[in-house]
């Protein structure tokens, strides 16, 4: 353990000593990249709402289970509680403004999706539509919810999900032919960039090989 670097001062942001929204702003300016869900749902009158949420991840693997957050009572989190469905659609950058514009706080009997132009489409095994110009779509039917001071976790168990087969290679969909947006701190968003690979190194390989280890310290 070394001792702090004084040629790198910090700035400390400490919750207790700031308002939620200034700290909030914190928080979404360092838990970057975000997905995000872009979840369509039906409210029980048969209104399809469709709004990004970005802080969106997977939760578990068996059973599969997606989660978003809604912060507050948001109209997806309301039609999820009354019919227990809803789909989570890529969100690729050619639809930039539109999910952007999705997001605006239009009333509960109006539809974003209409609103915005976006095209919706039946999915495979719910009644919530998807977007039919997002290359994937996970459907979900409502697992259960975790209510968290001011926001409430949503967690789906995934039941069906659908990708453009031009966009599957190798058995699974290929980040290069999704070009997901994620959302960064403030207003700002993000491209995937540069497309980085490497191999997990096992234990086995790092034990017989101390060069490894040595390279990644800089001995």
């Amino acid at each position: 353990m070394t001792s702090p670097d004084p040629s790198r001062p910090r700035t400390s942001f400490d919750p207790a000593d700031m308002e939620v929204r200034a700290f909030y702003r914190v928080l979404n300016s360092v838990v970057v990249p975000r997905p995000i869900a872009w979840v369509c749902s039906r409210s029980a009158e048969g209104v399809h709402n469709l709004a990004p949420h970005s802080f969106y991840t997977v939760a578990c693997v068996d059973p599969p289970i997606v989660q978003f957050t809604s912060v507050g009572r948001k109209d997806s989190l309301r039609n999820v509680e009354a019919t227990g469905e809803f789909t989570v659609s890529l969100t690729p950058e050619a639809l930039f403004e539109q999910i952007n514009a999705t997001g605006t706080d239009f009333p509960a009997d109006q539809s974003e999706a209409e609103a915005t132009g976006v095209r919706l489409e039946p999915a495979e095994k719910v009644s919530a539509l998807r977007v039919a110009d997002s290359p994937v779509t996970v459907e979900c039917t409502l697992h259960s919810t975790m209510r968290l001071g001011d926001s409430t976790v949503v967690f789906g168990r995934v039941v069906h999900v659908s990708a453009w087969t031009e966009a599957v290679r190798d058995g699974r969909p290929r980040i290069e032919h999704l070009r997901p947006l994620a959302r960064l701190g403030g207003n700002e968003w993000s491209t995937i960039g540069e497309i980085k690979e490497i191999p997990r190194i096992p234990y086995r390989t790092w034990a017989a090989d101390p060069s490894i280890g040595e390279r990644l310290r800089g001995d």
